[in-house]
């Protein structure tokens, strides 16, 4: 497993093809491998196909995968925390460096179309598509079922990899869900290229199809490492797109169900979701817990960093980690919001994970969540010990709850929610005297505590149509009310797209 993120020359040219030219949506140059030799060599050589699949999972952490050379472009944890901020539940609440301060937090990038923070998540998003098409057009195309086990897994992965990006896209581009609204262009060809925006119902539709496809060609798929997308993780990524449309609970609270009663994954424990007795004074005193290994049971996608994978200062890591030698050590400290943090009870052990101190500019930090294990302040610089979670089993006893209590099914809901609080709270009695509008406030607070740092917040505040209100310790627009749907939580297509294609350019005449 250590040795997965060795990408092959084919996945490394396969990187460049998709992304080598201002205008990301163009036809592959002739210099670099096509479609057609892609095809050729995955017909006698099943590895070549996994090969390119590797480089896919690869991009996902990949510095640079938005197009950029900023120091917040680096896959899809860059883009949580992104939402994280716009959310309001991620604090950016020291700034030295400046990074993340205009563009996210003061709301310059989503209000600016030109501003190179709207045209990262979507050069990086179409990238995957762009990658996942060739790996699917390869196989056989969108309406293929391959004769062998081998490739029925690979196309599995490649349509929900297209699936998971058209829903990010959907998300972060669309500032509510409207079906009937033309929101982004949808290329399902490797030669697609410079589409005009379709509504987002038929953008919807297709994740669905592609999804749906995967779960059943990924039936009896046992993957070799947790950054492989198996049948539970689609089913996952299945759940949140159906969830985002507002009316489809029952699915949802199907699939969730599935997925918690046939998935071998289990809701981290009091040991494993925080370090205990979180203080400003035991730094080099190890207590274990922390949401630093892809083994921990209760994640269901991750990805394991190794010294070939080449991460380090440019990272999730480096921006979120105080023991991280990069950003987050030196001065620009992301924190819990204050205020959300003020609703965490005492006796909560996920009130661990946040370093305590009022009197010290790193309070608040998560300290007791996200560490590198050796707890040196500003520690390496090499990311080799820590890893990434893209998804967790705990996001689906939320889900499940959250579309049992839209259900008016209040008794499961709250069932779902005590069986994920057990493991948090010494008494979760409380819940019983939960129902409707109260329960499903309680079901997105315990989502947006549990779910802290992981990028899920702004799905969250969609799906609740929440206003977002930021505490004391943000450096800008304190105590505000900022709607879900507002233009300040949601980017613009940005400038190169609609200068590189004549099928936007024309829309927006």
């Amino acid at each position: 497993m250590k040795n997965i993120f060795k990408i092959t020359l084919l996945s490394s040219t396969l990187l460049a093809l998709v992304g080598c030219s201002e205008d990301f949506l163009e036809k592959e140059p002739s210099e670099f491998l096509t479609q057609e030799q892609v095809s050729e060599a995955g017909e006698t050589n099943a590895d070549v196909l996994a090969g390119t699949l590797t480089g896919i999972y690869s991009l996902q952490f990949e510095d640079g995968s938005g197009g950029t050379t900023n120091h917040d472009d680096f896959g899809q944890k860059g883009y949580d925390i992104f939402g994280d901020m716009l959310s309001g539940d991620v604090a950016l609440s020291v700034s030295s460096f400046g990074w993340y301060r205009s563009g996210i937090t003061e709301f310059q990038a989503p209000l600016d179309f030109t501003n190179q923070r709207n045209y990262m998540p979507w050069r990086y998003y179409y990238r995957l598509v762009r990658s996942a098409n060739l790996v699917i057009a390869a196989v056989g195309g969108n309406d293929a079922i391959p004769e062998t086990d081998e490739n029925k897994y690979i196309l599995g992965q490649a349509k929900a990899m297209r699936a998971h990006s058209y829903f990010y896209l959907a998300q972060y581009y669309q500032n509510s869900y409207n079906p009937s609204q033309e929101i982004l262009p949808i290329y399902l060809l490797p030669e697609d290229e410079n589409g005009p925006k379709v509504a987002a119902s038929v953008i919807y539709e297709q994740m669905e199809s592609d999804l749906n496809s995967a779960i059943s060609l990924l039936d009896g798929f046992n993957r070799s490492a947790k950054n492989q997308i198996n049948k539970q993780v689609a089913q996952g990524i299945l759940a949140y797109v159906l969830a985002a449309q507002g009316d489809r609970w029952q699915e949802v609270k199907d699939l969730t169900d599935d997925i918690i009663a046939n998935s071998p994954f289990t809701i981290m424990t009091e040991e494993e979701v925080a370090r205990a007795d979180r203080t400003d004074d035991d730094v080099n005193n190890p207590t274990g817990g922390g949401f630093n290994d892809v083994n921990t049971p209760g994640w269901m996608w991750g990805v394991d960093l190794t010294t070939d994978s080449g991460v380090g200062l440019l990272s999730w890591w480096g921006q979120m980690d105080y023991f991280s030698y990069s950003y987050a050590g030196y001065g620009d400290y992301k924190a819990i919001d204050a205020d959300l943090f003020a609703q965490i009870p005492a006796n909560d052990v996920r009130k661990n994970q946040f370093l305590n101190n009022p009197e010290s500019s790193n309070h608040l930090q998560p300290w007791g969540k996200f560490f590198d294990p050796q707890r040196v302040p500003r520690g390496p610089s090499q990311v080799i010990t820590l890893d990434l979670v893209y998804m967790r089993i705990a996001e689906m006893y939320l889900l499940n709850a959250e579309a049992a209590a839209n259900l008016d099914m209040d008794a499961e809901a709250r069932m779902a929610l005590s069986t994920l609080l057990a493991e948090r709270l010494d008494d979760t009695s409380y819940l019983d005297g939960l129902s409707g509008q109260d329960l499903l406030d309680e079901i997105y607070l315990q989502t947006r505590i549990e779910l802290w740092g992981e990028g899920k917040s702004y799905l969250a505040m969609k799906r609740n149509k929440a206003t977002v209100v930021r505490g004391a310790n943000h450096l800008s627009f304190v105590g505000d009310p900022i709607p879900y749907n507002a233009e300040e939580l949601t980017f613009e297509i940005p400038e190169e797209e609609i200068l590189y294609n004549p099928a936007i350019n024309t829309q927006n005449e």
